[in-house]
């Protein structure tokens, strides 16, 4: 069975903050089909690596991790 696979690299002042904010999710992921890991490299560069069996599992993993990366990022503007 093929693997999928997207990284992602986001530069940011709160890569720290963001990456607290979806500990969470990243500890209670439930779905079977895709595996999300999430790390800080430096001061301020924010990884994120979305694995999955299918297509599909890796387009839901991603449409919600990086929707709560972006809420994540707004709220930091916000305050």
């Amino acid at each position: 069975m093929s693997r999928h696979e997207a990284l992602f690299r986001f530069t940011t002042d709160h890569a720290d903050q963001i990456y607290r904010s979806l500990l969470p999710e990243l500890q209670d992921e439930v779905n079977p089909r895709s595996v999300t890991q999430c790390w800080v490299e430096g001061t301020g560069m924010l990884v994120m690596l979305v694995e999955a069996q299918d297509i599909a599992a890796l387009r839901a993993a991603l449409n919600m991790f990086l929707r709560l990366v972006m809420v994540a990022d707004e709220m930091q503007q916000i305050t």
